[in-house]
């Protein structure tokens, strides 16, 4: 899968569906920025988590990945799709647009 097909929805999609309580956010920012805030209820996946994340997902999860400004995020949805994770997608805009639209954050 190239990285300019795979499907992105845009942040106030991710609120509705963080409301929605079915999704999993994936946060693949540096650890100290995920303590730092996150969307709430969000998994924290960097490489050396990435195998196991997928091995224990339901394949008909949905998943939305997000980084800083909706970039990282591209290539994260991407492997994960190719890695059996059908229902991934990355959210535009990234963290730095959950919280430009003001949507609440949880820190560690």
């Amino acid at each position: 899968m190239k990285i300019m097909d795979v499907p992105e929805i845009d942040v106030a999609t991710a609120a509705e569906e963080l409301h929605d309580g079915s999704t999993i956010f994936v946060d693949v920012r540096d650890a100290a920025s995920f303590r730092e805030a996150r969307v709430p209820g969000a998994v924290h996946v960097d490489d050396s988590g990435v195998a196991a994340f997928v091995n224990d997902t339901d394949p008909e999860a949905r998943v939305v990945v997000y980084c800083y400004h909706g970039h990282m995020s591209l290539g994260g949805a991407a492997y994960f799709q190719q890695h059996g994770l059908s229902n991934a997608v990355s959210m535009r805009g990234g963290f730095a647009g959950w919280r430009a639209a003001g949507h609440a954050t949880e820190s560690s």
